[in-house]
């Protein structure tokens, strides 16, 4: 219940929030998982971040406290981190690539990375 309460928090916060800008923000968000049929359990962040770039280019750094709620076991706080950026390969700025590296203390550090792409119609 507790769980569903916090997910639906933070989606609310997210579908109200306005246009985005550069600079500071605000980054809540929840990530669950599940294997096989089973949900395994979830993580909150809670991320204040800072965002700029210039022509063609963008980027990001933010971090904050991560709830860790693995499904029967007790709830942790650690901190969770990323950043990231993309670049335009085209001068209309219609393709660009973009990755990102991220991290969360805990027992044992755990990261992560993400590299895509995006085309805008």
């Amino acid at each position: 219940m507790i769980k569903r309460l916090v997910f639906g928090a933070i989606a609310s916060m997210v579908a109200s929030a306005g246009p985005a800008l550069a600079g500071p923000y605000f980054n809540p968000e929840y990530n669950g998982a599940n294997y096989d049929g089973e949900y395994l359990g979830g993580t909150v962040t809670l991320d204040i971040g800072y965002e700029g770039g210039g022509e063609g280019y963008s980027w990001y750094v933010q971090g904050g406290p991560a709830i860790v709620m693995p499904e029967g076991a007790d709830n942790e706080v650690e901190f969770a981190g990323k950043f990231g950026g993309s670049v335009d390969v085209d001068s209309e700025g219609k393709y660009s690539v973009y990755g990102e590296l991220s991290g969360i203390t805990g027992d044992e550090f755990g990261w992560g990375s993400k590299l895509g792409a995006k085309v805008k119609f």
